[in-house]
């Protein structure tokens, strides 16, 4: 759920005007974030569900048992809300660390049975996952519904925290980001080479960081 996680930190903006756009993309994607750089170590690893075919939408067997298990993102999460504490402040920090682990409790809802409760498997114990991605349909619905939310919900907030003649800014950086989430959607969907989502989730905590920056949300800030 690729577009899923970055769709719903558009919408945590609304609601957290202080907190820097950029700073909620990448926290939603820290645990993949950290899967890749255990995959590159080989700690970790992923594969088409079906060898020898093409990895299409949601058909991947992954193996993250220390990224992904529920006490590892529970720690990833933590961390992650202590250096946003120091940045920009304790409802931040609960903010950003709230966002990293929403990413678990996505993959929860698509997942096969592969996320450990310890990390390592630590116990052997049973493994999570309501395994959505047997519904690539249903799957891809619900993941559209938090792409189209979370660009909406951004748009909207986006307008109150701009003023005359800032409303073009807002709007573009609205269209931007939603653009991208639907771009991002799509690659995930036709299984698009892997350099593609990569470049795109660049573009959204980058360019989409940037624009969200030249919004004036002290408007907006309680």
């Amino acid at each position: 759920m690729t577009a899923g996680h970055f769709g719903l930190a558009a919408a945590v903006k609304s609601p957290a005007p202080r907190v820097p756009l950029w700073a909620l993309m990448l926290s939603t994607y820290l645990l993949d974030f950290v899967f890749i750089i255990l995959v590159a170590a080989g700690v970790e690893s992923f594969a088409p569900l079906h060898p020898g075919q093409p990895a299409a939408y949601g058909q991947v067997l992954i193996q993250a048992f220390y990224s992904h298990s529920l006490v590892g993102a529970a720690l990833i999460a933590v961390i992650a809300a202590l250096l946003a504490g120091r940045a920009w402040g304790q409802r931040a920090a609960v903010v950003i660390g709230a966002v990293v682990f929403s990413h678990w409790i996505l993959d929860l809802l698509v997942h096969r049975p592969d996320l450990p409760i310890l990390p390592g498997n630590a116990g052997n114990l049973p493994l999570l996952g309501l395994g959505l991605w047997n519904f690539p349909v249903v799957s891809a619905a619900i993941e559209l519904a938090f792409v189209l939310g979370g660009a909406y919900l951004y748009y909207r907030s986006a307008l109150q925290a701009a003023l005359s003649p800032a409303h073009t800014r807002a709007v573009t950086a609205a269209a931007v980001t939603g653009l991208l989430l639907l771009l991002l959607l799509m690659s995930d969907v036709l299984a698009m080479p892997f350099i593609i989502p990569i470049l795109l989730m660049v573009l959204l905590i980058v360019l989409s960081g940037w624009l969200d920056s030249r919004l004036n949300w002290s408007l907006r800030a309680t």
